[in-house]
């Protein structure tokens, strides 16, 4: 049996004076914790006398055993493999959404077990079940490059887990395992009403450890640690660590108000300063991946900045609000109509926006095809600009779906795909001449990788037909699944060598 340090340490008695200082601090937290009433009582100790610890379950401070006990059942572990080649996705630090490094020293992590086989690693996170019917929600970059992902519940008893969808933005990802009964799940809270200062817990698998539980508070609000475009993180001070990332931050009532996923650590430990994705993004990014398996985002096609002071008085504002329109990009939605590098954004559908990450949140979560009308300060006059709001380019392409399932799913072949663009034929060292639709990424346990179709490849023909665009993929697999057919052939390229593989249809 391994022993922890300092296990079998003796314990100091009442007399250790380490103790006594440890029980004037209890005195004096609880004193301050009920309006300093402690020291009116008659029994106050006089100067030189030790302060009495107040008894079990008279402290003021509160427990936690009755909310940890109830949702501490549908906290996961979750296990994943990858190929050594792919050891940078299982790092301790993480990756922003463009592949660029988190910057030091913020840390994503989830814990690394090790080698499983010369050519194999194996890393751990946690997550959580939001249904009993098996979702279960946890960061995108645990699961990032891995081939095979497990998920062990609190019973022990461990299942194989599907990708639903993953969003790099958010490092959000919902899996999906089948248990065969109802497991114990948890539900989203409403993250916009907790406040600094609230209680919460932090629930997860640190270190491999098992299922932990961890006090602190909220820290702050609306945190941005440059990881993405969307940050708006919960800064907590209760204690994450490798393995906890993708594990639920529960409130006082023992509702999920976030999900765990950096620190900041110069060391690589905690040191008290965890962030949490909010339970409202959550909410919504999930939402999505349940639906379709992939998050859609509007897009304008501007690149934007802030308003500093010194911009502001430059361009005649009264104060520096809204947001500075930098670039106006050739054939996006922005470059139909009247908006001009140089503007400034002073609002959006009549609602003001006081910070220039605002403007990016906001059309994210609009619908491509829907109107949007921007306020526009420009040579010191208003404008009121319309734009039709577009979908934002995915660099992964679309996701091959197949027909319903028996539970409601739409269960996917696990392949994205991507058009074959000048920068993607370079990048793979392919001619202009090459046809073909580019596998952006292979879900692990999906038909597809379980047909052994890797990420990098290309997918040339369809049966007996060429394609050239995912949608032609996507309306084949459409096409086979109404047909009620067994499987897809798919012409796969790879490295030079083409060959057909037959990618199962079956749910």
């Amino acid at each position: 049996m391994t022993e922890l340090p300092g296990a079998n340490k003796p314990r100091r008695n009442a007399a250790t004076p380490g103790l006594v200082k440890r029980g004037l601090a209890v005195v004096v937290a609880s004193a301050l914790a009920g309006g300093g009433a402690i020291w009116a009582h008659a029994n106050s100790p006089l100067p030189g006398q030790v302060a009495s610890v107040p008894a079990a379950g008279s402290a003021l401070l509160p427990g936690f055993a009755d909310v940890a006990e109830r949702v501490t059942p549908a906290v996961v572990n979750v296990k994943v493999t990858a190929e050594r080649a792919d050891h940078a996705s299982l790092s301790a630090h993480g990756t922003s959404p463009k592949g660029m490094p988190l910057p030091e020293p913020f840390r994503r992590f989830f814990g690394e077990r090790g080698q499983l086989a010369p050519h194999r690693v194996e890393g751990q996170g946690s997550g959580f079940l939001i249904d009993p019917s098996g979702y279960i929600v946890t960061n995108n970059h645990v699961i990032k490059g891995a081939t095979e992902v497990a998920v062990v519940l609190n019973d022990e008893s461990e299942y194989l887990a599907r990708v639903v969808g993953r969003d790099d933005k958010t490092d959000l990802a919902l899996l999906k395992i089948d248990a065969g009964t109802p497991l114990p799940y948890v539900e989203l809270g409403d993250s916009s009403r907790a406040r600094v200062g609230d209680w919460v817990l932090a629930v997860g698998n640190p270190f491999g450890l098992g299922g932990s539980v961890n006090a602190g508070i909220i820290s702050a609000r609306g945190r941005d640690i440059h990881s993405g475009p969307y940050d708006d993180y919960l800064q907590i001070d209760a204690a994450i660590n490798r393995g906890n990332s993708g594990g639920p931050l529960f409130d006082t009532s023992g509702r999920v108000i976030g999900v765990n996923t950096a620190i900041y650590s110069p060391t690589g430990g905690n040191v008290g300063i965890g962030f949490a994705i909010p339970a409202e993004t959550v909410r919504g990014i999930v939402a999505d991946l349940r639906e379709d398996g992939r998050v859609e985002r509007g897009w304008l096609g501007i690149q934007i900045q802030a308003i500093t002071p010194e911009l502001a008085a430059g361009l005649g504002l009264d104060a520096a609000e809204g947001v500075l329109v930098a670039d106006v990009m050739r054939d996006g939605p922005a470059s139909r109509t009247d908006l001009q590098a140089g503007d400034v954004v002073l609002r959006v559908n009549g609602e003001p926006l006081r910070d220039y990450k605002d403007l990016p949140k906001v059309v994210a979560s609009t619908k491509a095809g829907s109107t949007m009308t921007l306020e526009v300060a420009r040579e010191g006059r208003l404008r009121r600009i319309e734009v039709t709001v577009g979908e934002m380019p995915g660099e992964e392409g679309v996701l091959a779906r197949q027909g319903p399932s028996a539970d409601g799913d739409q269960p996917r072949l696990g392949l994205y795909l991507a058009p074959l663009t000048p920068e993607r034929r370079m990048q793979q060292g392919l001619s202009a001449a090459q046809q073909g639709v580019l596998v952006a990424r292979v879900e692990p346990g999906s038909p597809a990788a379980k047909a052994g179709i890797k990420s990098g490849s290309l997918i040339s023909m369809v049966g007996a037909d060429p394609v050239d665009s995912p949608d032609q993929v996507v309306a084949a697999v459409r096409k086979a699944a109404k047909a009620q057919k067994q499987a897809l052939i798919l012409r796969v390229e790879r490295n030079g060598r083409a060959r057909f593989v037959a990618v199962p249809l079956a749910a």
